[in-house]
Formats: structure tokens, sequence, C-alpha cells
């Protein structure tokens, strides 16, 4: 975990672990949202709002050669728009409605021909526990359970929904220099 709000002093604290990352996962409500949802109707269910940030960091990270995916237990039409057609995260990378995605973990890390080490998992709730304990990397936000912040590597300086994700995005894209900041 780390107390220090200062970049370069997180980047030396985990420089070792975000170096190796190749593929970054999300939990999505309290991690790329604020955790509230609302109904929208038969047509779109249970909506969210997500930040600008984060989806500009996926997109960044997808840039990049770094695989972006969703692990959800929600599922809903807007969840699928914002990440699937929105974000083009490709639909092999979202697994949705299922709280336990140990199942999909394996099956993206097999697709991916990668080990523990080169995945950064993101989640804040008692479910994603064990996604979080057998990854390269995990973090999450600090209104999460402090039974989850004990695992975690990192806890973002930022709350849910407010660009906590997006905290960690550019962690690994500093890391290994594939974003170019004047002072960072």
């Amino acid at each position: 975990m780390s107390l220090t709000s200062d970049p370069t002093d997180i980047l030396k604290i985990h420089q070792e672990k975000l170096k190796v990352i190749k593929c970054a996962l999300f939990d999505v409500d309290g991690i790329l949202t604020n955790g509230l949802v609302y109904y929208s109707g038969k047509e779109m269910g249970w909506n969210r709002f997500f930040n600008i940030y984060d989806g500009y960091g996926i997109k960044l990270l997808m840039q990049n050669n770094i695989h972006v995916g969703i692990l959800s237990g929600g599922d809903s039409e807007g969840l699928k728009k914002r990440f699937i057609e929105n974000l083009k995260i490709p639909s092999s990378m979202c697994y949705l409605g299922d709280e336990n995605k140990r199942i999909a973990y394996q099956k993206i890390k097999k697709d991916l021909l990668l080990n523990d080490e080169q995945i950064m998992y993101m989640g804040d709730e008692l479910f994603d526990i064990p996604i979080l304990d057998q990854v390269g990397f995990s973090a999450t936000v600090p209104n999460a359970s402090f039974l989850v912040q004990k695992r975690c590597d990192y806890i973002t300086q930022k709350k849910s929904g407010k660009g906590a994700a997006r905290e960690v995005m550019d962690l690994i894209l500093l890391s290994q220099n594939l974003i170019d900041v004047d002072g960072v």
C-alpha cells in the first residue's frame, strides 16, 4: 500500500511490478464509477456514470499495446455500449454479469499467454479479493472495504469514479516509459 501522493515516490515503490504489466483488468462499480446505479427502463437497464479521464486512460493503454479488460458483476446494455462500442475494448475482454471473476481471469490469462505477474487488477469488493491476491499488481480505492485495501499493492489518492483508475493507468504508462511527461 502506498501512502505518498508524489508520483515519483509511487513509481520508485512499484516500478518493478508495474514495468512488466501487459494487461490491465478493471472492476466497474466502485472503480470506474462512483458505485451508484440508476434504472433507465427495460431497454437500457441499470446504468452508471463514468469518468471521462478513466475512458481516455483506457484508450492510452490500448494505444500502447497494453490489453484492457472488464470484469464486472453488473450486466446492462449501458456497460456494453460504454466498453465495447464506445471504448472499443474487445468483447472477448469484457466479462459481465458474474461476481465470480476467477473463470474470466483464467480465460484472459490463457488467451493472452500471460502469467499473473504481467496482469494488473483493480477492484474494491470482497469478491474481488481472489483476483487481487493472484495478480502481479493490485489496486483499489480509498473508499473500498479495509478488508480489500489491506490486500492491495496500491490504494489510489482519488475516490471511486473520480479518476482513480486513471491514476493507476498513468503509473503503468509512466513506469514503462510509454508517455513522456515533463516534471514527473
